[in-house]
């Protein structure tokens, strides 16, 4: 079995973790990188053995890279997802998608036109507390599932973040920042979203920096910064979900799915670990269950994992495109939704991803 050859395009932060668990594999091998920073470029290349730096026109057109790995900024993943796939190559792309629906249909045009994958971040879904939750739920143990809650509430990222001016930016805000987390998790514990309704506010029209180096600074808040939606998933289900960043505390979970015959505690879906809780009638507390599946530390880089498998073996990829394509549309849904003061109605759907088979004995 040949390796897929990989080529990085972005070389910011969050490529650290993609590099260290993308080593030493037998399935794929990270052979360059680019970062329109090339000095930024070379630093990673130095620091994870990667034996080509090209420019990003170079890494595209290279005929020994298989699948391009989009780690750029989100206004530029759609651009560079499709430059990808018409030079003929398979693309996993951070969240999100793309910003618009547009962009995000694009992309899922261009790889059935050439015949080729496309997946998407989160892969947390994928994680050992996340794939627990889903195997709980598949052997009956909260029963049917008729509602679910989800909660992502603080106060923004200016008191920590040393750039956080983009997080207020259209497209950006709590919902499209970390909704992709919670609704994918969702996704794979209940599946798809038929119609939704929701409400959203900017609570102040400007933010105040109080991080270095930026201190002091103001931010024009030109998005949503609280968003509430109800989801009616095809199933039959009803979901609860809260976006902020304008709580200043709370004790509200993460996320939980209730069911007929009892509750289920999900953990942070943005992480790949525990807890995993558990509450059955006529219990007065929760009990802890233990993990079914592996990889419950930071596992960024299983979804590229998986998708080459698929590549391999001809199966659908579970962090697919038409996935993350859903999301993108239940994110722009609900702010549509708020706008227009009534339900909206999907127009995509996507498969609820298989759970991995990889149980601990």
């Amino acid at each position: 079995m040949a390796k897929i050859r990989i080529g990085v395009i972005g070389c910011g932060n969050i490529s650290d973790i993609y590099l260290t668990n993308l080593r030493e594999l037998d399935s794929l091998e990270v052979v360059a990188l680019a970062d329109l920073n090339h000095e930024k470029a070379i630093e990673k290349a130095k620091k994870y053995a990667i034996p080509h730096v090209l420019s990003v026109e170079e890494l595209l057109v290279n005929e020994a890279i298989d699948l391009v790995l989009n780690l750029t900024i989100p206004a530029a993943h759609a651009d560079v997802s499709l430059r990808a796939l018409e030079a003929g190559k398979h693309v996993y792309v951070e969240k999100p998608l793309a910003i618009s629906l547009e962009d995000g249909k694009k992309v899922l045009e261009k790889a059935k036109e050439r015949e080729l994958l496309v997946g998407s971040a989160p892969d947390t879904f994928l994680g050992g507390g996340l794939q627990t939750c889903k195997k709980l739920i598949e052997d009956r143990a909260i029963g049917e599932p008729i509602a679910a809650t989800a909660f992502m509430m603080g106060h923004g990222p200016e008191s920590w973040h040393p750039d956080p001016e983009f997080f207020y930016r259209a497209g950006a805000g709590p919902m499209f920042d970390m909704g992709p987390y919670y609704l994918t998790a969702l996704i794979n514990l209940i599946g798809p979203v038929r119609r939704l309704t929701g409400s959203a506010r900017i609570t102040s029209p400007e933010r105040t920096i109080t991080s270095e180096p930026k201190y002091g600074q103001k931010i024009k808040v030109e998005t949503p910064t609280h968003v509430a939606g109800v989801l009616d998933f095809e199933n039959g289900a009803i979901g609860t979900m809260i976006t902020s960043f304008d709580v200043w505390g709370t004790q509200t979970p993460f996320l939980e799915i209730y069911g007929t015959e009892g509750s289920l505690s999900v953990p942070d879906p943005n992480t790949f670990g525990g807890p995993v809780l558990l509450r059955k009638p006529g219990e007065v507390e929760w009990k802890e269950v233990p993990f079914t599946h592996g990889s419950t530390e930071n596992s960024r880089g299983i979804g590229v994992i998986d998708m080459v498998d698929a590549i391999h073996s001809g199966r659908p990829h579970r962090a697919s495109g038409d996935l993350a394509y859903h999301v993108l549309e239940i994110m722009h849904g609900i702010h549509e939704s708020s706008i227009k003061g009534e339900h909206y109605q999907l127009t995509s759907t996507c498969c609820q991803p298989e759970a991995l088979r990889e149980i601990l004995k």
